[in-house]
C-alpha cells in the first residue's frame, strides 16, 4: 500500500505558525503584567480607594478565567484561527478603551475585555497540533505553553521603563499595537485548521461555568479585603460549590457539552490538571516576592534598594529561561516522555525555591533564583499540553487545553491570595506604611515548595509512556460479526479511501477510529479498524480530504489525501506515532 504524503500546507505552517503563535501568546502575557509597575499608584491615578483599584486587576483575571474554556470550545466548533483572531481583536478594543480613560468603571470594563485574550494560549496549542508536522510539534507546543511566562518576564522591565518615563496610558497603546501586529501576522501566516468538533455550542453550560468560576475566584481575589471569615466570602464560596455541582450534573446530560467531564475525569487528564494548579501556584510566587524584595529600601536591613526598572530586569531571566527550555524539553520528552519531563521540571522548581531561602541578600542572587525556577517552570509548563493532547480526541484539543490553561490560572489566583495574605500578616509598620518582612518572603517560598511537592505526587501517578506492543494488547475487541461487516464493506467499496492503521513498529492497530474530514473542515465519515487494522471509508465527492486516526495507547495522527474520481479506493495507510515521535 502507498502512504499519503504531507500536504504542502504543512511546510508553510512549519515556517509561519510557530513564531507567530508564540508571539501571540507573549502578547497576551504582556497584557496580564502590564500594570504591575504602577499597581501601587492606581488609587491615585484613578482617584479611588485602594480596594476599588484592585478591581482593575481582578476584572482581567475573572474575564480570562471565563473566556479560556469558552474560546477553546468555540475554536473546536468554528475554527481555532477565527477564534484566536476574535480573542486578540477584543483585547485590542479593551486596550484602546483603557488608553483613553481615567474613569474607574470604564477602566475595569476595558481590562475585562483585555482578559478575553487569555483564550489565545489553548487556541494556539490546538492550531499547532492540527497544522504542524510531527517533528516540529513538541518544541512548538512547549514554546506556546511557556509563552505566558516568557511575556510576563519580559514585560515587567519594559513596562517599568515606560511607566517611569512616559504617561501610564502609553502602556495600553503599546498593548493595542502589539495585539494588532499579532492579528496581522496570523492573517497572513497562519492557516485555519480543517478539523472541527461535532455538535453545537453549549450556551447554558457556558453560562453555568462562567457563574461558578466568578463565584469561586471573586472571594479568592478579594478575600483579604473582605475578610476570609466574612459572610460575603464564605457565602460566595458556598454559592460557587452549588453552581458548579449543578453545572456538572447538567454537562453530563448534554449531548455536546462545553466541557466533556467524562474525558476530564480520565486519570491522565485529571492528574495533569491538578498538577497544573500546583505549577501555577509556584509560578506566581516568585513574581510576587522578588520584585518587592528588590525594591524595598536597604534601610530595612534586608531590602535591596533597586529601582523599578532594575527590579524588572532581575526578574526578566525567569521568562527568558522558560523560552530557552523549549528545545531542551523536546529532546528530554522524546527520550523519556512528557511525564518524566514534568517531574523533572517540578524537581528543578523545588531546588530553585529551596536554594532561594538562603539567597536573598543581593540582586545577583535573585537572578540565580529566577534562572533556576524559570527553567523548572519552563519544563513543567511545556509538558502539560503534550500530556493533555495525548489523552483527548483531536476535535477536543481546544476545549481540553482551555480547561488546562484555566487550571493554571486558578493556581496563580490561589497563589496571589495566599501569598498576599502571608505577606500582609507578617508585615511590620515603617512610618505610615506596612512593609513586607523577610519572614514573609521565606514563608512564601516555602508555600511554593509545598505546592510543587503536592504537584509532584500527582505527576508520579500519571500513566507512563505507552509501549507499542502493550498498546496493541489493550485495544477493545469487537465481535467477529463486526469484523466481517467491515470486510464486506471494504470489498463493496468502489471509491473512497481504504487502508490500515499501524503502530510505530508497523503492527496493525485494532479498534482505531478513522475520521474523514472534507475540504470545508466538516466530518464526512468515520470507521473503526478491524483486528487486522483495516478501515474503509466512502467519500461524498471528489477532492482533498484529511484522514485522522486515534487509538488508545497511541498519539493521534492525521494525513491529507486526494480522491480524483477513481472507481477503486485510494490506498492510504496511517502510521500512529508514539510519544517520542510526536514530541521530537
Amino acid at each position: 500500500m502507498s502512504h499519503a504524503t504531507t500536504h504542502p500546507r504543512a511546510d508553510r505552517a512549519a515556517r509561519g505558525v510557530v513564531p507567530v503563535l508564540a508571539f501571540s501568546g507573549i502578547v497576551v502575557a504582556v497584557m496580564q503584567t502590564l500594570l504591575v509597575p504602577v499597581i501601587k499608584d492606581l488609587p491615585t491615578l484613578l482617584r479611588t480607594s485602594p480596594s476599588n483599584a484592585t478591581w482593575v486587576m481582578t476584572s482581567t483575571l475573572l474575564a480570562g478565567a471565563v473566556a479560556t474554556p469558552i474560546m477553546g470550545r468555540l475554536g473546536d466548533l468554528f475554527g481555532k484561527r477565527r477564534m484566536l483572531l476574535t480573542s486578540l481583536a477584543v483585547m485590542v478594543v479593551g486596550s484602546l478603551v483603557c488608553a483613553l480613560t481615567d474613569d474607574l468603571v470604564v477602566m475595569i470594563a476595558g481590562r475585562a475585555l483585555q482578559g478575553v485574550a487569555m483564550g489565545a494560549i489553548p487556541l494556539g496549542i490546538g492550531l499547532m497540533r492540527d497544522e504542524l508536522p510531527r517533528e516540529k510539534l513538541g518544541s512548538a507546543m512547549a514554546l506556546m505553553s511557556s509563552s505566558i511566562g516568557v511575556g510576563g518576564g519580559l514585560a515587567m522591565p519594559a513596562a517599568a521603563l515606560v511607566a517611569q518615563h512616559a504617561d501610564w496610558h502609553a502602556l495600553f497603546f503599546g498593548a493595542a499595537g502589539l495585539g494588532a501586529l499579532a492579528m496581522l501576522l496570523i492573517v497572513f501566516l497562519v492557516p485555519e485548521s480543517p478539523l472541527r468538533a461535532e455538535g453545537t455550542f453549549d450556551v447554558l453550560g457556558a453560562l453555568g461555568l462562567s457563574a461558578g468560576l466568578v463565584l469561586f475566584l471573586l472571594p479568592i481575589t478579594k478575600g483579604s479585603d473582605w475578610g476570609w471569615g466574612s459572610g460575603l466570602t464564605l457565602g460566595l464560596f458556598a454559592a460557587s460549590a452549588v453552581v458548579l455541582v449543578l453545572w456538572g450534573v447538567m454537562e453530563l446530560r448534554v449531548k455536546a457539552p462545553l466541557v466533556d467531564l467524562r474525558t476530564t475525569a480520565r486519570r491522565e487528564v485529571l492528574l495533569t490538571n491538578l498538577a497544573s494548579i500546583m505549577v501555577g501556584v509556584a509560578f506566581y510566587a516568585i513574581s510576587l516576592v522578588l520584585p518587592q524584595l528588590l525594591q524595598l529600601p536597604a534601610a530595612t536591613g534586608y531590602g535591596l534598594g533597586q529601582s523599578m526598572v532594575v527590579a524588572g530586569l532581575c526578574v526578566a531571566p525567569l521568562g527568558l529561561t522558560m523560552m530557552f527550555t523549549a528545545p531542551l524539553y523536546a529532546r528530554l520528552s522524546a527520550a523519556y516522555g512528557p511525564k518524566v519531563t514534568l517531574i523533572l521540571g517540578m524537581l528543578v522548581i523545588a531546588i530553585g525555591y529551596g536554594t532561594g531561602l538562603g539567597l536573598m541578600s543581593a540582586a545577583w542572587q535573585t537572578i540565580v533564583i529566577s534562572v533556576v525556577v524559570g527553567a523548572g517552570i519552563g519544563l513543567a509548563y511545556s509538558s502539560l499540553p503534550a500530556l493533555i493532547i495525548g489523552a483527548v480526541d483531536p476535535s477536543e484539543t481546544g476545549a481540553a487545553n482551555g480547561l488546562n490553561t484555566l487550571m493554571r490560572s486558578i493556581g496563580t489566583s490561589v497563589s496571589s491570595a495566599v501569598i498576599g495574605m502571608v505577606l500582609a500578616n507578617t508585615a511590620h509598620t515603617a512610618g505610615p506604611v506596612e512593609v513586607p518582612t523577610m519572614e514573609g518572603f521565606r514563608a512564601s517560598f516555602l508555600i511554593a515548595t509545598g505546592a510543587v511537592a503536592i504537584g509532584l505526587v500527582f505527576a508520579l501517578f500519571l500513566p507512563g509512556r505507552p509501549r507499542a506492543a502493550a498498546g496493541q494488547h489493550t485495544q477493545l475487541r469487537a465481535s467477529s460479526e463486526e469484523d466481517a461487516a467491515l470486510a464486506r464493506a471494504a470489498e463493496a467499496l468502489t471509491g473512497g479511501f481504504q487502508g490500515r492503521v499501524l503502530s510505530p513498529a508497523g503492527a496493525p492497530v485494532a479498534r482505531a477510529q478513522v475520521t474523514l474530514i472534507d475540504p470545508h473542515g466538516r466530518r464526512a465519515g468515520a470507521a473503526l479498524t478491524d483486528d487486522a487494522g483495516r478501515y474503509a471509508l466512502a467519500v461524498p465527492a471528489d477532492g482533498a480530504y484529511v484522514l485522522a486516526a486515534t487509538a488508545a495507547g497511541h498519539a493521534p495522527h492525521a494525513v491529507s489525501a486526494v480522491h480524483r474520481g477513481e472507481e477503486r479506493p485510494v490506498e492510504v495507510d496511517l502510521a500512529l506515532p508514539g510519544d517520542s515521535e510526536v514530541l521530537a
